[in-house]
């Protein structure tokens, strides 16, 4: 069943794909703000910076990865891959949107799985170049253990929540 499922997925991507071929525009961009670590008893804040990239299909609807160095501490690296709606507003040449996604956390003890969501605008500045802000949040899902003694080993399960600003 989940190998006709993903023939399934696989079909209908290139289906739709097909259908918006000449309403592609890619955006190439970085990625540079505040990053918020809090879990396990602490909050730590750095610096975020890395490259973006992203496809836009039929100018609402976008594909696109991060790949960001976090300054925190262990340096966590993480790679995003997510899905992005651009809200049309009439009249306005600020572009809001929604996005939402999973990732991978390289870091101290991993790597490990994320999820990020959130939204912002893309602010124009000069044709065809845009400054965006967003506000970002998710869950990184960790898992350590450790021996409790000679004989049990120790396990514990937490989440790290980090927001980009």
């Amino acid at each position: 069943m989940k190998k006709y499922f993903s023939w399934f997925i696989l079909l209908l991507l290139l289906v739709l794909g097909s259908n918006q071929i000449s309403a592609q525009e890619w955006i190439v961009g970085g990625r540079m703000g505040l990053s918020i670590g809090s879990g396990n008893g602490s909050t730590t804040a750095g610096l975020q910076i890395g490259p973006m990239g992203e496809v836009i299909f039929n100018k609402t609807i976008a594909v696109g990865s991060d790949f960001n160095i976090n300054t925190q501490t262990g340096t966590p690296i993480e790679w995003f891959a997510y899905f992005k709606y651009y809200f049309n507003v009439k009249g306005s040449k600020i572009k809001p949107y929604a996005n939402g996604g999973v990732g991978l956390w390289f870091m101290t003890g991993g790597p490990f799985f994320g999820i990020r969501f959130g939204g912002g605008a893309m602010f124009p500045i000069a044709k065809n170049l845009y400054i965006p802000a967003d506000l970002q949040i998710g869950p990184v899902f960790a898992s350590t253990s450790s021996p409790a003694n000679n004989f049990f080993v120790q396990s514990v399960s937490q989440s790290r929540t980090f927001f980009y600003i």
